[in-house]
């Protein structure tokens, strides 16, 4: 089983952007949708460091799917 990490990314607080993973308890921020998503690779690192990644449905260096929620443009 070959499964993919999804994550989603939307706007935070005061500029900051979030990425969440849907399937894993994995949480990262950062002040550019580059930086958020560099934390969360980070983080994902960490959190699954150690793990069963076959129990999980995971295989090493899993293919990571991001869904962002931008904010609206103005026109």
């Amino acid at each position: 089983m070959h499964r993919t990490i999804q994550v989603n990314i939307y706007p935070g607080d005061e500029g900051w952007y979030v990425a969440e993973a849907v399937h894993l308890s994995v949480v990262s921020q950062g002040k550019s949708i580059d930086e958020t998503i560099r934390n969360l690779r980070e983080a994902l690192e960490l959190h699954l460091d150690g793990e069963d990644l076959q129990e999980l449905g995971l295989y090493r260096d899993a293919p990571v799917l991001i869904t962002m929620e931008m904010e609206p443009l103005h026109a």
